[in-house]
Order: C-alpha cells, then structure tokens, then sequence
C-alpha cells in the first residue's frame, strides 16, 4: 500500500507543476489580449477613413480600374489565411484552416484556381503535411503583429492580382482570419478583399446612404487609385491580423483556464485517493499489531 501512496504524492506533484505553468500561460494572454485589443480599436478609425476615401475615388471615377472591376469570367483566386504560430488555443486554428478549406472548395466549384497564402506556422504545417502548395507564406509575428508586417504580406498579393492569369496572376483576393467578438467568442470569417465591392465597402464605411461630393482628380482617377488601394488592401490585412492576435490570446486564455480548473479537479480527486491510501495503509499496520500482540498474549498463556 505504500507504493501506491507514493504513485498518488509523484502524480499530485506532477500536476501541480502543470497547473502552476498553465496558470501562468492564462495570466500572459490575459494581458497580452488586452494590448491586442487597444490595437485594434487604434486601427480601426484609420480604416474607417481610408475605406471612406477609396470610395470616394473609386465612385467618382469614370474609368475602371483594375482592381475594382470583376473579371467577366474569374480563372484564379488567392485565398489569405490567417493562423498562429504557436498553438495551446484551443479551437482557434482548426476553425480558420476549416474555414479555408471551406472556401477553397467553394472556389473550385466555381471553376476557379486558388493559389494559398499562409501566415502562422500552424497553418503552414496543415498545408505542408498534407503536401498542398503554398504560394506565400510568413511566420513569426502572429503575436504582436506590426503594419510593416501586414505591408510584406500585402505586396505579393497586389502584384498577383495585377498580373494577367496567363502570367500567373490572379482575378480574385480572399482572405480568411478569425474575427475578435469577446472574450468568450471569436469567429473564423472570410472576406474578399478584391476586387472591390462598392456597395459592401461603403457599408462598411457607413458611406452608402450618404450624398457623395463631386471631385475633380489630378493627375488621374486611376493615378489616385493605383496609390489609395495598396494602401487600402494593408489596412484590411492590418486589422485582420490585429483581431486574429486578440483572438489567439483570447482562445488561449480560455483554454488554459480551462486546463487549470482540470488541474485543481484532478489534484483533489488524487488528494482524496492518496488519503484513502493512506487510511488503508494506517489501518493495516494497526491491524497487524493488534494481530502480533494477540498472538504474542496466547503464546505467553500457552508457555504458563
């Protein structure tokens, strides 16, 4: 019995180790969340503003520009998806690459290509284990992403969709990325960010009821254009990635509490086990002294 009790002491110390690491791993998120969503909300009336200003160019303009007019038959799509690069967040991960891996179908029953763009190494995992190819792919911010990280990402989709599809560009700029709700719930959504779709982008900038002034360009509508929606695209790719942060530091904030109750739950069950063991293993040794005095009192009367 008293193996077992030492089993039951190793196993209690074991998990308390763990809970105190998991503990610590909650306490981290939980700031580092915080810092994510001030991000967020300090990003947000800059895209707001210059969502404003590209519609405002982009519907006063008589000219079509190529990144704001559909293809007549769209060939090949690019599809952004937004991971971690660390894991321990639960769901987090799994329901952006489901959500991907949703979309591209959808595209390709559309008749479409779709060239995959990866941020986070948890993605990029997914695509290299199943052997899929990844046209662009970056790691190492996922945590505390900046906007020079969002302009690196931005520029090889700008010249992609600029391209021809016989040169290897595309029609279409999709991106996946999980949006920040709460603290409680974060949804994996996905957006297409080219070409622009007027109405949607003047609802979302609240512009769409609105009376639009008249402009006069110079040098160009299209000029204008050409600088606006680079600028546009790393804006949207910015906030993407600032809300996929808040999330992962959300789910992981979850799960590790989650994981810290299951610790505290499994260290009381072994509490009580070793306890049980314990009392067992007290009672047994009095059993056998009382075992030994009575056979040692018979042999005492027997010898008289």
């Amino acid at each position: 019995m008293g193996a077992q009790l030492r089993v039951y002491k190793r196993r209690i110390r074991s998990v308390t180790a763990t809970k105190k690491i998991t503990k610590a791993m909650e306490m981290i998120a939980a700031s580092r969340v915080v810092k994510a969503q001030r991000k967020v909300a300090a990003s947000t009336p800059y895209a707001t503003e210059l969502t404003r200003a590209v519609t405002a160019v982009a519907t006063g303009a008589n000219d079509k520009h190529p990144l704001t007019t559909e293809a007549e038959s769209p060939a090949r799509a690019a599809v952004l998806l937004l991971t971690s690069d660390r894991g321990l967040a639960g769901a987090f991960n799994a329901n952006a690459i489901k959500g991907a891996e949703k979309l591209t179908a959808k595209l390709r029953s559309e008749g479409k290509e779709v060239d995959s763009y990866v941020v986070g190494r948890r993605g990029i995992a997914h695509y290299n284990f199943r052997e899929r190819k990844i046209s662009g792919e970056w790691t190492g911010f996922t945590d505390a992403p900046e906007y020079s990280d969002a302009k690196r990402i931005a520029g090889p989709l700008i010249e992609a969709i600029e391209k021809d599809t016989a040169e290897g560009g595309v029609d279409e700029l999709h991106i996946v990325y999980t949006e920040f709700v709460s603290m409680m719930t974060q949804e994996a959504v996905e957006s297409r960010l080219l070409p622009l779709s007027l109405d949607e982008v003047a609802e979302e900038a609240g512009t769409k009821d609105e009376i639009r002034p008249l402009y006069d360009f110079e040098p160009s509508a299209e000029d204008v254009l050409d600088a606006l929606l680079p600028r546009y695209v790393e804006s949207r790719i910015y906030n993407a990635l600032l809300q996929s942060a808040a999330s992962k530091h959300a789910a992981t904030r979850r799960a590790m509490k989650s994981a810290t109750d299951n610790a505290g739950d499994l260290i009381t069950s072994l509490t009580r086990l070793a306890n049980a063991a314990r009392q067992a293993e007290i009672t047994q040794e009095i059993s056998e002294i009382v075992g030994g005095s009575a056979a040692l009192a018979d042999a005492n009367a027997g010898s008289d």
